[in-house]
């Protein structure tokens, strides 16, 4: 595979904004507890091999268990997940794989109930940026692990 548009240096201040936005989600406490989770399977789903290799990089650097990074394809059949995560993880795939009708009122509800108005608005907003990330690296081909040094990946020891 080859790579076929830089779009940091294509459009840099796009770019910018868009990681200023992701920045400021950082700051969000439920951002802190799931954000792994959530962009890793929001990234299994959509087929963006960068995603994937970045966040299980990053998981790994900020101390998450190796185990539970191969059971995301699978947690709802994986004991490894809270109902919070899972509840999580289940809202990922709804607004990644945007039912055809919308949203319903069942998956709205199970998600609402274990996330507060504030912190279930910075989930969403979480799944959409990484949605675009996604979509940004499948369409320009962007290599796995071609910006680990950059990232400070490279520390995962993968």
């Amino acid at each position: 595979m080859k790579a076929r548009v830089n779009y940091y240096q294509t459009s840099p201040q796009a770019a910018q904004k868009y990681i200023d936005f992701n920045m400021e989600l950082s700051q969000s406490d439920v951002i802190k507890e799931i954000k792994h989770l959530v962009t890793l399977r929001a990234s299994q789903l959509n087929g963006c091999a960068f995603c994937v290799d970045m966040h299980v990089k990053e998981a790994k650097i900020d101390g998450e268990r190796e185990l539970r990074l191969h059971h995301v394809a699978l947690w709802r059949e994986s004991t490894l997940f809270t109902s919070r995560e899972r509840a999580a993880l289940a809202w990922t795939e709804t607004l990644t794989r945007l039912p055809e009708h919308g949203v319903d009122d069942g998956a709205y509800d199970h998600v609402r109930s274990h996330f507060s108005e504030a912190e279930l608005s910075d989930l969403t907003f979480l799944i959409v940026a990484i949605n675009g990330w996604n979509r940004l690296s499948i369409a320009f081909q962007a290599i796995p692990g071609s910006a680990d040094k950059a990232f400070g990946l490279d520390k995962a020891g993968l």
